[in-house]
């Protein structure tokens, strides 16, 4: 089995699936940006898939990636550079050929003197995972190596078990690295910095402070590209057990010993453990209007595009306070917030007509762009005569810090934690499998489907889920512009 390394050690990286859309549009250019950023100096890369070509071709394919996707820009010497770090091998030429490939890339490396360690990302389609583990196995890769695996990790409790153990029979649990790139955005983690390190608010962070929580990722994408894919997934598969719960732990964790993977993965488990089942009428589930409309989509398809749900977590920090999940497609804007509100302060002192508690309760807001921003919300005096309340808000932004541009985005971020071994953002075998377990009621009797509008908030069911709260989106103020105010 596999062995825990160090970024002093080479690594060859083993890109599966390398001339698909997501290896072109995050893989490459986050390789070439953690090399640019020095990260992976020791390191080759060999490309797979079912694409006839050779080495020539993938590396235009890459350099064509590389140029299209790349957010800082590369010079010509640099690409060059790069480029010698790449190689490619069809599927079709077998196991001994992959294996052949990375042995040798792992003795040019091995020339510097330090030890290889092989890094085998699996960017293909779910059904296609284990036949690539049982290709390692038969090309011999699997020591000194981990995988790096894509949702959706199984559809129900059953197929992860089946899916964790047909895994374990080759890798250890060690080895593999689930990846959630919701947990690779700075802002997630900033989550993490802003409850523990802050005297004002991990005081508060519970059950006597917050009423609610809201974590709300609606998109503005149609499912055009991936109907068939989503007829046997749906938004709660395909979303809530793989991003919004993983993120709702980060939110309800209690302090781990400290903020290294296996204390930080403990306590994320104990948040699942303590949720109580997801009941079919704590959730609405919707479909946008055209979906069945779709190739391959059939015209009484019970598939959500959209859900909403309440989850309850039964434990002394969180009883009694509901944290609202939503997403969807074909939604009225593309968000990724976290909104956290504060229960509300006896108010009967203000006199009528102030505006207290008018406009909903104080909020702190997270935004998962790839650009961390942060909100606060609070009442405040307007100025003039009499006792009149306005909502303010303090902003913050990444973009506005001197050291934004360190920044790496979710792949590059969570491909350079998998390279050192680790786990701290990745999920666990165990928390997924205790998560399809509390899904296990709304699997079982799922809701109907109600249609819903493009371009609006989801069904109207979802006020009723929510009341007498209402939801965030769309916020009652826009975030400040960093080009008209200064930082």
């Amino acid at each position: 089995m596999g062995t825990v390394a160090t970024m002093e050690n080479a690594h060859v990286i083993v890109l599966f699936g390398a001339t698909g859309d997501l290896s072109r549009r995050k893989l490459l250019p986050g390789l070439m940006h953690l090399w640019q950023a020095g990260l992976i100096d020791e390191s080759r890369i060999v490309g797979t898939s079912l694409e006839e070509i050779d080495t020539e071709a993938f590396v235009q394919l890459a350099r064509d990636a590389c140029l299209e996707f790349c957010k800082k820009p590369m010079s010509d010497e640099e690409w060059g550079r790069f480029s010698q770090l790449l190689s490619y091998v069809p599927q079709s030429a077998g196991p001994p050929a992959l294996a052949e490939a990375v042995r040798l890339a792992e003795a040019d490396l091995a020339r510097g003197g330090q030890p290889v360690d092989f890094l085998h990302y699996l960017s293909v389609p779910p059904k296609a995972a284990l036949d690539v583990v049982r290709q390692l196995d038969e090309a011999g890769l699997v020591k000194q190596s981990r995988i790096v695996m894509e949702k959706p990790f199984g559809t129900d409790l059953d197929s992860a078990r089946r899916l964790n153990a047909r895994l374990h029979e080759v890798f250890d649990e060690s080895q593999i690295f689930r990846i959630d790139h919701f947990l690779g955005k700075e802002a997630a983690q900033n989550i993490l910095a802003f409850r523990f390190a802050n005297g004002l608010f991990e005081p508060i962070w519970n059950r006597n402070f917050i009423d609610h929580v809201q974590i709300d990722v609606p998109e503005t994408l149609g499912l055009e590209m991936r109907a068939k894919f989503y007829e046997s997934t749906g938004a709660y598969r395909d979303m809530v057990v793989t991003h919004l719960m993983q993120v709702l732990a980060f939110m309800a964790m209690e302090p781990p010993t400290s903020l290294a993977p296996e204390p930080i993965s403990d306590e994320k488990l104990k948040v699942f453990r303590s949720m109580r089942p997801i009941e079919p009428h704590n959730v609405v589930r919707g479909q946008y209007a055209g979906y069945t409309d779709l190739e391959e989509v059939p015209d009484d398809s019970d598939t959500e595009t959209f859900v909403a749900l309440k989850v309850e977590i039964d434990n002394w920090r969180w009883a009694g306070v509901p944290f609202y999940l939503r997403t969807g497609k074909r939604m009225a804007e593309s968000a990724r917030i976290i909104s956290i509100a504060f229960k509300e302060p006896p108010l009967t002192m203000f006199p009528r007509g102030s505006n207290a508690g008018t406009q909903g309760p104080d909020h702190l807001t997270f935004d998962l762009a790839d650009q961390s921003r942060m909100s606060l919300s609070f009442y405040g005096k307007r100025p003039g005569p009499g006792m009149k309340l306005e909502k303010l808000s303090m902003q913050f932004a990444t973009h506005e810090t001197s050291s934004s541009l360190a920044v790496l985005e979710a792949y590059e971020r969570l491909i350079h934690d998998a390279l050192r071994g680790d786990h701290t953002l990745f999920t666990t075998a165990e928390g997924i499998e205790t998560l399809w377990e509390k899904s296990i009621p709304l699997l079982a009797a799922p809701p109907p489907v109600r249609v819903y509008p493009v371009g609006s908030w989801g069904p109207n069911a979802i006020h009723q889920l929510i009341a007498p709260n209402a939801w965030r989106l769309p916020f009652e103020r826009s975030w400040r512009d960093p080009n008209v105010y200064s930082a």
